[in-house]
């Protein structure tokens, strides 16, 4: 059992080669605001790229510290943390990223996609009113209504009592 097994996809590659893919993509997506590429390296893209922009949210220098350190560039950070400070991500709690499928790729089949950075304005979702409930058989509903009339006359009876035994 191999419990050293690091998190997220390997993409084929050893683990320098993977994390510097990941970074050049990352580069090219925010340069470009949409790149092509296989669906694979497109998912293992958006978990990349997604937590920078919601330190890019947070603004202050440690997420800006972090983040550079993620994409080595400061240019571009920079550019990122103005975007973020002009609120083009204000409304939304995540899913910066979007995944379009293109079909498969003519020389070896692979799956293409393209990822883009989403720049509209999130709409939440509007609520449906919950359905009306179901009407309540009559047997139920006069078998509590007569209970509280019971309880009334019970203690109409107590009370009297009580008072003829204080005399």
């Amino acid at each position: 059992m191999r419990h050293n097994k690091k998190k997220g996809l390997k993409l084929g590659t050893d683990a320098s080669h993977t994390k510097a893919m990941k970074k050049s993509l990352a580069k090219a997506l925010f340069e470009n605001d949409r790149i092509k590429t296989t669906e694979t390296r497109a998912k293992a893209l958006r978990s990349y790229a997604e937590p920078i922009i919601t330190w890019a949210k947070k603004g202050d220098l440690h997420s800006r510290r972090l983040a550079i350190a993620k994409l080595g560039d400061k240019d571009l950070v920079a550019e990122i943390f103005d975007k973020a400070a002009q609120g083009m991500w204000a409304d939304r709690n995540g899913g910066y990223t979007r995944i379009m499928k293109l079909g498969p790729r003519k020389g070896d089949n692979a799956p293409m996609v393209i990822i883009e950075i989403v720049s509209e304005p999130c709409t939440p979702k509007v609520k449906k009113a919950a359905p009306a409930p179901k009407p309540v058989a009559p047997k139920k509903a006069e078998a509590v209504e007569e209970a509280p009339a019971a309880e009334a006359e019970v203690a109409e009876t107590e009370a009297p009592a009580e008072e003829s035994a204080a005399e």
